[in-house]
């Protein structure tokens, strides 16, 4: 719910990519074309379904993310014609899943999964990325740990400081 309310303040068109027994009471959804193979088939999907240039593709595991960092990342998308995708590096890596992707992605995202590569970092060194270092995303006020993953209430709790362990 908190995943589909951020996303719905930076755009009234929010998809989310799975089974739609279990999603459809929450959005429209979007079924992967290529089943079970991680996070890039569900970036292709939504991007197959999509019918905007610019895609805000973001997990529903990140709690600490805000609407600032998703309008800074939309706005650094609008500015860069050129790039494929708009992603922070930060963390200790890329967030492929807090990033902007333009519907040309999904070309070589799906050239990559018929090849039976379903890693999605390494479309970045091949295409035209436009990259936020960490420093530059703490600078503009957006420290690393918004990109924390976080899949359990406990994990929460504990990333809250309020663990009862």
């Amino acid at each position: 719910s908190r995943s589909l309310d951020l996303a719905r303040s930076v755009t009234p068109d929010v998809r989310v990519v799975g089974d739609p027994a279990k999603f459809s009471p929450f959005a429209p959804v979007v079924e992967d074309v290529f089943p079970n193979c991680g996070p890039l088939a569900g970036i292709h999907a939504a991007l197959r379904a999509s019918p905007t240039d610019l895609n805000l593709i973001l997990a529903v595991d990140v709690p600490f993310l805000s609407p600032a960092l998703l309008q800074y990342l939309i706005n650094r998308a609008r500015n860069s014609a050129s790039a494929t995708v708009t992603i922070g590096q930060a963390g200790g890596g890329w967030q492929p899943l807090c990033a902007v992707y333009r519907k040309r992605f999904a070309d070589a995202a799906e050239q990559s999964l018929r090849a039976g590569h379903n890693k999605v970092d390494k479309l970045f060194e091949v295409i035209r990325t436009q990259v936020i270092l960490e420093e530059e995303l703490e600078a503009a006020g957006f420290p690393a740990k918004m990109f924390r993953n976080l899949n359990t209430q406990k994990e929460l709790a504990k990333a809250r400081g309020k663990d009862d362990d």
